[in-house]
């Protein structure tokens, strides 16, 4: 809505004062004046100055005020004169409310999308291509979709069209979706590291230190082609096709870069294609922060390839030498946090030194006192439940304990009773977890609480998978999947981004705004109609998000047009 500021002759703001006046008979009889402070250089503070009188507030002329206020919005923008015109008229009759669309999720990630410059870049490289189609709308709906309403694409095409505001995306057609999502993976190197440097620009972000992992993502579908394979699956779909999904974060947990690889393949295969790939980003010199599955030695010479570096989990049940070793080495740990303990050991093995940070969490290692107590518990109660049994049904019995990935840990392979020397094994691990690292600058407190920040990467992977719904895939094409993942990439970032800023997650940040809607409001005066959108008011916490972005609040009102009525 266009606000009118009325000012007098010395710039004071005019405004509606109202006084009373008390009868005989003891009724209050109210009256409105339109007036302004002027400064009294005598009493030395500002007193009001009456410039016209409305007249009793019971007996309102209200033609009257709709004329002075049509007379004087003449003197502003035509288009603003007309919205004027219509919220006069509009006045005092009576209003049909067509409906009411969730609007501020949308209009907040369109403005941040464009400060970004994301628009910029796709039109660019539209203009580039000469698309006609609506590609870069497609393309922020589909990303808008994700973050606020994930589903597929059939659904996100219908949200875009019944379910929130977003007037631009009124001429998309579900096919400008996929032909937007081809060009997406046409540009999408590009496209990672133009953001990669607006981001780390505005941001200020830390991209010495990156956090990768990888994680599966099944199809429901039992056909195989050169992206979809079987392989190691971290969902435990071992029976489904699958592609393997590698992140890198930086230490803010920003996801720098996205990557899809065939199902099958191993972890020392994606690190050697991630490094080789981030080295044209000009991040300088990259420390890696990955766990125990990412660990071998080749992942190790990978890393450190154009002066790398590492800090890498440790299988503390490895039973490798070089781990061994580490345990057994004496010394005190040093307290360096709540709960947060650690010791440095180094070991040698010809000529080459590894540094390792032995970390002791004594919180944890309560816990996991406890936890397996209860187990030996349930084990012990189960090995005397068998014994009780007899014949085929105590074979049966033996069999399911063998297969118990839980109890068989503490029990004997060659007979039915707990291995003490298992337990005692176990108790020297409790509450500890151990690191290698190539960073001889870093401190061993500095090394313990970098590898901690690497659940960002693993809270990334929990919201790809479950607010953003990276899954279920309905993709076939290998490009439409790539495509897929770069968009919930997108939309990640975006939730980041904003989560960084405001300081709150981006699930209460998207029910804030997915409050404010907009609501269509039809009038019938003369032989027209009217059609007005209202913008619901915005609540105080809501105000600060967008202020702490810096994305304008919207109009309150938008006149749109008239038509006949027929």
């Amino acid at each position: 809505m266009t606000n009118i500021i009325f000012c007098a002759d010395d710039d004071s703001i005019m405004y509606i004062r109202t006084t009373a006046r008390k009868n005989k008979d003891g009724s209050r009889v109210e009256y409105l004046q339109l007036a302004h402070n002027y400064w009294d250089p005598v009493k030395k503070r500002p007193r009001p100055k009456v410039i016209a009188n409305l007249g009793r507030k019971d007996r309102l002329d209200l033609d009257r005020i709709r004329d002075m206020i049509r007379a004087l919005s003449k003197l502003l923008p035509a288009n603003e004169a007309a919205e004027i015109t219509a919220m006069i008229e509009a006045s005092g009759l009576p209003f049909k409310v067509n409906w009411a669309k969730s609007a501020g999720g949308i209009y907040f990630l369109r403005k941040l999308w464009n400060s970004f410059g994301l628009k910029e870049f796709f039109e660019k490289k539209l203009k580039e291509r000469r698309f006609e189609i609506p590609v870069e709308v497609a393309i922020f709906a589909m990303v808008a979709g994700r973050a606020l309403a994930p589903d597929s694409k059939l659904s996100t095409y219908q949200w875009i069209k019944e379910e929130v505001y977003f007037t631009e995306g009124q001429g998309l057609e579900l096919h400008h979706f996929y032909r937007a999502m081809d060009f997406l993976v046409e540009v999408g190197e590009g496209l990672e590291k133009e953001i990669f440097k607006r981001v780390a620009n505005l941001f200020n972000l830390r991209v010495d230190l990156i956090f990768f992992d990888t994680t599966s993502v099944y199809f429901e579908t039992e056909v195989e082609d050169s992206l979809r394979k079987r392989g190691y699956s971290r969902d435990r779909r071992p029976d489904l096709p699958q592609v393997v999904v590698g992140l890198a974060v930086t230490r803010e947990g920003i996801p720098v870069k996205a990557w899809v690889f065939p199902g099958d393949t191993p972890d020392v295969k994606a690190a050697f294609r991630v490094q080789e790939e981030l080295r044209s980003f000009s991040v300088g010199r990259i420390i890696w922060v990955c766990d125990r599955g990412m660990v071998s030695e080749e992942t190790r010479v990978v890393f450190q390839r154009a002066g790398g570096g590492y800090i890498l989990g440790e299988r503390l049940r490895s039973g490798s030498e070089m781990v061994e070793e580490v345990l057994a080495t004496g010394g005190r740990y040093r307290e360096v946090r709540d709960n947060l303990w650690v010791k440095e050991v180094r070991v040698k093995r010809g000529t080459k030194e590894r540094r390792y940070v032995l970390v002791y969490n004594p919180e944890r290692a309560a816990r996991d006192k406890a936890i397996r107590e209860e187990i030996l518990k349930a084990l012990e109660q189960e090995i005397e439940r068998i014994k009780g049994l007899s014949g085929l049904r105590r074979q049966r019995a033996e069999c399911r304990l063998r297969r118990s990935p839980v109890l068989r840990r503490f029990l004997a392979a060659d007979s039915l009773k707990i291995e003490r020397e298992k337990v005692k094994r176990e108790e020297r691990l409790d509450g500890k977890y151990l690191l290698s690292t190539t960073e001889e600058d870093l401190s061993a407190e500095e090394v313990a609480l970098s590898y901690r920040n690497l659940q960002e990467v693993e809270r990334a992977f929990r919201e790809l998978k479950h607010r953003f719904d990276i899954r279920p895939m309905y993709h076939r094409l290998e490009e439409r999947i790539r495509g897929h993942v770069m968009l919930c990439w997108l939309a990640l970032l975006m939730g980041r981004l904003v989560e960084l800023k405001v300081g709150e997650s981006f699930s209460r940040i998207r029910r804030k705004l997915g409050r404010i809607c907009v609501v269509e409001l039809e009038y019938t005066r003369e032989d027209q109609k009217e059609k007005v959108y209202r913008w619901t008011e915005i609540e105080p916490r809501g105000k600060g998000i967008f202020k702490k972005l810096g994305v304008p609040l919207p109009q309150a009102y938008e006149f749109k047009f008239s038509a006949r009525s027929k």
